[in-house]
């Protein structure tokens, strides 16, 4: 009887999740991933199972191009803050002594993340414009004859603004992963005769897997997901997946959108799925 009490219990504390995940997170999707095998219309779905949505996916170089595209995006700003996270993280763990010191190096790295998003994006744009001051700063400095226009709404600015708004959501988790390695093992590497990169290599980076793992994750769903940024500093002639599925969205084409969404949230959960493989996080989330 106690048993069945202590299970009664427990099945009335994981319903109030259960039935929110349900209704909000697994009915939506079944939802959509009806739609997407259905026919549409000007304005309508029409409820006729087709593969087409999903064989246009494949079969049209221009979205081949966006989910390319999204890919380079997704490579390039996962390398770099993948690099800028585990250096900042490392040099503030291992080689600043002040835990005080250390505490206001990460306020100083999160206080700009206190500002809303679309602001801090929107500011990148007197700065890099035409007439704004980098441009005006080389002019003046005589390096270049003429302002670069390369600087703004382009991809240099999507790359630039993903890694400014994203670094901390890499560096936040390895810092918390190194901050938990004892640094009796880097002073004994140190005493052996251990060099920084065999430190690193050998050491560091294999215990701090688990922050990499959690920060991959967090940038690659990120920028999988975004469409503001590439639409504010892409000023609309840079498109990626995202991009396409609210073109198809707003112009009520429902049954696209939703395979393209779908074939978004499989190439996503493949990833995390393969990193969860790889790497064991459990502990680092418990922790």
């Amino acid at each position: 009887m106690k048993l069945q009490a202590g299970a009664g219990t427990s099945v009335l504390q994981v319903a109030p999740m259960a039935l929110i995940m349900i209704s909000l997170v697994l009915v939506p999707l079944i939802m959509i991933v009806a739609v997407s095998f259905m026919d549409y219309g000007f304005a309508e779905v029409i409820p006729e199972f087709i593969w087409d949505n999903y064989a246009d996916i494949f079969t049209s170089s221009l979205t081949v191009d966006l989910y390319e595209k999204t890919f380079k995006f997704v490579a390039i700003v996962w390398a770099i803050t993948l690099v800028l996270g585990f250096t900042i993280s490392y040099y503030l763990i291992f080689h600043v002594r002040s835990s005080a010191m250390r505490a206001i190096c990460m306020a100083a790295c999160a206080i700009p993340f206190w500002t809303s998003g679309p602001i801090r994006m929107v500011s990148w744009v007197p700065l890099l414009g035409r007439e704004g001051l980098v441009n005006q700063a080389l002019l003046h400095l005589g390096l270049i004859e003429q302002p670069l226009s390369w600087l703004l709404y382009s991809e240099f600015s999507v790359i630039l603004v993903y890694v400014n708004m994203l670094t901390l959501a890499m560096l936040g988790p390895i810092a918390n992963s190194m901050a938990k390695i004892d640094h009796s093992l880097v002073h004994a590497a140190r005493d052996q005769g251990a060099n920084e990169w065999q430190i690193i290599t050998m050491i560091i980076l294999p215990l701090v897997k688990p922050g990499i793992a959690i920060g991959s994750i967090f940038i690659v769903t990120a920028v999988m997901g975004d469409y503001f940024i590439v639409k504010q500093m892409g000023g609309g002639q840079i498109n990626t997946a995202v991009g396409a599925i609210t073109t198809e969205l707003n112009a009520f084409q429902y049954p696209p959108a939703a395979a393209k969404s779908v074939v978004m949230l499989v190439i996503v959960l493949t990833f995390v799925t393969a990193l969860l493989r790889l790497v064991d996080i459990r502990k680092e989330l418990a922790n």
